[in-house]
């Protein structure tokens, strides 16, 4: 019974975690905010608002791992749920396998991935990050980007032959959960007296985190799906604390060898995200943001491109990545940003766009209208649609924007009817004087 409420619990959380996901790309609502509690995601916002609502959702994750496990990999992420429905999908396949799967032997590529990526992201950029991030993939993947889709097919393939090799071997993510998760008080363990040695419970394991041969179970790599308790007909596995003394923890030379070389490894990350994030800001062409994501250089090594903000906006000005701007950014070619929506700036989880509240973001100034006098038929319709009411127009005249109160929104631009008006971007976002 114990088995069964932890089988359909995790299974149901997960589901849900599915739903809020789908919400959240493709309905335009967000009823839960569940894509702040995405490890990057809170480990990003944390490191920009210091000790903020960020670290305090990291310290929830980690205490989380500490306690249960890796049970983040298979009820929180998007990337890890996707892979569990591939492993539903290729269930039929992987039941000609006869042999019982071989326990996956835990390659270092992992720790060092986690020590680079991280590392840089410590050192200021999530420019390298942002392309193996388990969140970040699935965002792309979700929106419809092409790195997305392409990262998800070739993830498809990786699933088919090695079920959730990804989440063991190479997921940074992954790496730092699994290591936290060594010490965790929950674990899948093997009662010796019961087991019979059937291999049922290493058959259902994606992980192939399992040698039932030796009877042990490697937590560091199992992301408690639950999947073997529910296929062992002997009782022999469980989920809780040792029944007998825990073993001192022990670290072997390979172990302590591999340790250093990921410290090593995280402070060259370290410094050379110092310089990577310079390189990143001095390659900035002249863009214009979502209100709230401030100087163009700290934006574009802060988003995480999980196209959450481009999925969300209702007038479909915010633009994915592209090769000239490899970040989300704002495009006027169609139409402008809505004087009262700050959705983007509610959406995004990892603070690279700060949340403010709509009066902020009316009064935060993202670009600058310019009329070209040349092609203006002076009919005043950018006065009278100006949502701020600071283009002055009188009977004759070329209208007069007011570029100390001017915010950019580009409704002007979008509905003059010789398209006389450019926006503009600005080299930083400021906060207008109250009651301009």
């Amino acid at each position: 019974m114990k088995n069964k409420i932890l089988i359909y619990g995790r299974f149901l959380t997960a589901v849900a975690v599915m739903i809020l996901c789908g919400l959240a790309f493709y309905r335009h609502t967000y009823p839960l905010e569940i894509f702040d509690v995405q490890f990057t995601a809170a480990l990003q916002n944390g490191i920009i608002s210091g000790f903020g609502l960020g670290l305090i959702l990291l310290a929830l994750l980690i205490m989380i791992t500490l306690l249960f496990g890796r049970v983040y990999c298979s009820t929180l992420c998007p990337l890890g749920l996707y892979q569990e429905l591939l492993t539903i999908l290729f269930k039929p396949f992987y039941k000609k396998r006869k042999a019982a799967m071989q326990p996956v032997k835990h390659y270092a590529f992992a720790y060092f991935s986690a020590a680079v990526l991280f590392g840089a992201l410590c050192g200021g950029t999530v420019v390298l990050l942002r392309m193996l991030d388990p969140y970040s993939v699935a965002g792309n993947a979700l929106s419809g980007a092409c790195f997305g889709v392409g990262f998800a097919i070739a993830l498809a393939i990786l699933v088919f032959f090695k079920k959730r090799f990804f989440c063991t071997n190479i997921c940074p993510v992954g790496a730092v959960l699994g290591l936290i998760s060594r010490f965790s008080l929950f674990k899948i363990r093997i009662d010796t007296d019961k087991c019979k040695m059937c291999s049922l419970c290493a058959r259902s394991c994606p992980c192939g985190s399992i040698d039932f041969k030796n009877h042990t179970v490697n937590n560091e790599t199992c992301v408690k799906c639950f999947k073997c308790l529910s296929h062992c007909g002997h009782g022999a596995l469980y989920y809780g604390l040792p029944k007998t003394k825990r073993p001192e923890f022990n670290l072997k030379r390979r172990q302590l060898l591999t340790s250093g070389a990921v410290l090593v490894l995280f402070g060259a990350a370290f410094r050379g995200g110092i310089e990577l994030t310079k390189l990143a800001a001095s390659k900035i062409k002249k863009v214009i943001l979502p209100a709230g994501s401030g100087k163009p250089e700290y934006f574009a090594n802060r988003c995480l491109n999980c196209n959450l903000c481009v999925q969300n906006c209702p007038m479909k000005i915010i633009k994915k990545a592209t090769a000239d701007i490899p970040f989300v950014h704002l495009d006027y070619g169609d139409t402008y940003c809505d004087f009262n929506c700050h959705k983007c700036s509610q959406v995004c989880p990892s603070g690279a766009i700060k949340r403010i509240s709509l009066a902020e973001k009316q009064n935060t100034k993202i670009a600058n209208a310019v009329i070209n006098e040349d092609v203006c038929i002076k009919c005043g319709v950018c006065a009278m649609e100006c949502p701020k009411q600071i283009i002055i127009k009188e009977d004759g005249k070329f209208p007069i924007i007011q570029f100390d109160k001017c915010i950019g929104c580009g409704k002007c631009a979008s509905v003059c009817p010789v398209k006389a008006i450019k926006i503009e971007s600005t080299p930083q976002q400021i906060t207008l004087v109250k009651g301009e």
